[in-house]
């Protein structure tokens, strides 16, 4: 099993999700991840939240990373966001959790939460194994 900095250095070619977005991984494991990201100027709005597509930036990266940790060969197919709350810290978190994990096909549920403890957005995921 791949260990955290070798996971680190796998994603670390995910550029616009590690160097454009800022995410940093916490956790890793094969259907399980944890990330987050200090937030700054770059990912407000106009009107100075933030911006919808850093969340899902997050959960989209937090899933790569749960369903490509020992085997990278899920791709997203579906995913369905629901923003649930503004942000009102300074730093996003993102958590999956496995919900099925078929021959061909897998679910997870993603949640983006910030410092405060605030849910910010669910995810659903879904996701084809290419290889398995």
């Amino acid at each position: 099993m791949p260990t955290l900095e070798q996971a680190k250095a796998f994603f670390a070619n995910d550029r616009y999700a590690t160097e454009a977005t800022g995410i940093v991984i916490e956790e890793a494991r094969q259907g399980y991840a944890r990330c987050r990201l200090d937030l700054d100027a770059r990912h407000r709005n106009a009107v100075g939240g933030v911006m919808g597509g850093v969340m899902f930036t997050m959960a989209d990266f937090v899933f790569a990373i749960s369903t490509n940790f020992e085997v990278p060969s899920t791709v997203t197919t579906v995913a369905n966001i629901s923003f649930l709350s503004a942000a009102k810290g300074d730093t996003l978190y993102g958590e999956s959790r496995l919900i099925k994990d078929g021959r061909s096909t897998c679910v997870y549920e993603v949640s983006i939460t910030d410092n405060t403890g605030a849910v910010i957005a669910l995810v659903t995921m879904h996701g084809m194994h290419l290889q398995k």
